[in-house]
């Protein structure tokens, strides 16, 4: 990563040029991700489109680590914020978020190139005129990577000479620009825009860039958690790994198979510390304990239990009976790693957040995959 940027009047500035193109951002904490935009920001809140439910605001984005990432200029800029609250702004729901202390920006050095570009082919000419037409093998707001279908003759070809290029990336984006030849193989040939693209183009290309780097980072997650599950069934234990639902209740038990039966199987114990133990030798992905408006009492059972789990498995406080403040206030003093208050219609939100949780385990704190909601 580049340099912080912690001046107050320069991150209000990229804030609010954001918010006059309601550039494209991601929500993310360390389990889910949502995609929104801007909308407003003043000197206190920064205001984003509220894309998704407000209970999924609610128990999705209440996270102390709760980050934005968006595309500016050449690269991307990310930032810790925090959520105040809901909010409308002429007439369109929104998040009110805290204006961010400090903005983190990429290294420009090393930006994204987008590997998995589709065909599409560029057309290339020299100053001279001559015509060359190659397919794009890879591209950034920088520059880009191209590939002949015959052997390049270097007498004509050559690190320093300026191409006159034609992208046709998409629909909407349709990159004109000079590239200067930067390195050379037979047939490969690398090129720095020179000079930087225009704005209208650079933006929509920023973006493009952008939101090809987020889907490689959900394909990452996703083939290092295939890796865990496999690695975890070739492990001892009396069950095949899945997820644990310590709870009394058949019939939640019942639900949680149906949501999760194609993706890991549910495997329901009551609360009972030896009972705990045993499943725990099988090394599930992913505790759920069910909490309700119990006693005092009950509650410190659980308590032990949770922490017993905890030190081997996430553990997700899935509330029934109690409002949303009670259980995150629970999950806090328990140090469960997310809590929600169940609900039959909200079931998909569940889903995602339990598989946010156990991705976020499988590859140790990388940017967290799952939902992209609205």
């Amino acid at each position: 990563m580049g340099k912080v940027l912690k001046r107050a009047d320069a991150i209000q500035e990229i804030l609010a040029q954001a918010c006059v193109r309601n550039e494209l951002l991601i929500l993310a904490t360390p389990f889910l991700r949502f995609e929104s935009f801007f909308v407003a920001v003043d000197e206190a809140e920064l205001q984003v489109a509220a894309t998704m439910s407000r209970e999924d605001a609610s128990f999705g984005l209440r996270s102390a680590e709760l980050k934005i990432r968006f595309p500016m200029g050449l690269g991307f800029l990310e930032a810790p914020v925090k959520l105040l609250g809901l909010g409308i702004h002429e007439g369109r729901r929104t998040l009110r978020l805290a204006v961010p202390k400090l903005l983190q920006e990429n290294d420009f050095r090393t930006e994204y190139r987008v590997e998995r570009v589709g065909r599409v082919v560029v057309t290339c000419a020299t100053l001279k005129g001559d015509l060359l037409v190659t397919a794009l093998v890879d591209l950034s707001t920088r520059g880009a990577r191209i590939h002949a279908q015959r052997d390049l003759d270097p007498t004509a070809l050559h690190v320093g000479t300026t191409l006159i290029l034609s992208i046709p990336l998409s629909e909407d984006i349709r990159i004109e620009a000079k590239g200067e030849i930067r390195h050379m193989g037979s047939r490969d040939i690398g090129l720095e825009f020179a000079p930087t693209l225009e704005p209208e183009v650079l933006e929509p290309l920023s973006r493009w860039v952008f939101r090809r780097r987020e889907e490689d980072l959900e394909r990452l997650a996703r083939r290092r958690e295939l890796t865990l599950q496999g690695a975890r069934r070739s492990g001892g234990g009396d069950l095949p790994p899945g997820i644990l639902l310590v709870s009394g209740d058949p019939e939640l038990e019942e639900a949680l198979q149906e949501l999760f039966r194609p993706l890991y199987p549910v495997h329901r114990i009551g609360p009972s510390a030896q009972a705990l133990k045993d499943a725990l030798a099988s090394s599930p992905y992913l505790a759920i304990f069910q909490v309700n408006a119990a006693g005092l009492d009950e509650r410190r059972r659980l308590k032990a239990l949770v922490e017993l789990a905890a030190a081997k498995v996430p553990v997700l406080l899935l509330g029934t009976q109690m409002d949303g403040a009670a259980l995150f206030e629970l999950a806090g003093e328990w140090k469960a790693a997310s809590a929600m208050v169940w609900n039959p219609a909200r079931t998909v939100f569940l889903q995602r957040l339990a598989q946010g949780i156990i991705r976020q385990r499988a590859h140790g704190g990388d940017a967290p995959m799952a939902p992209q909601e609205g």
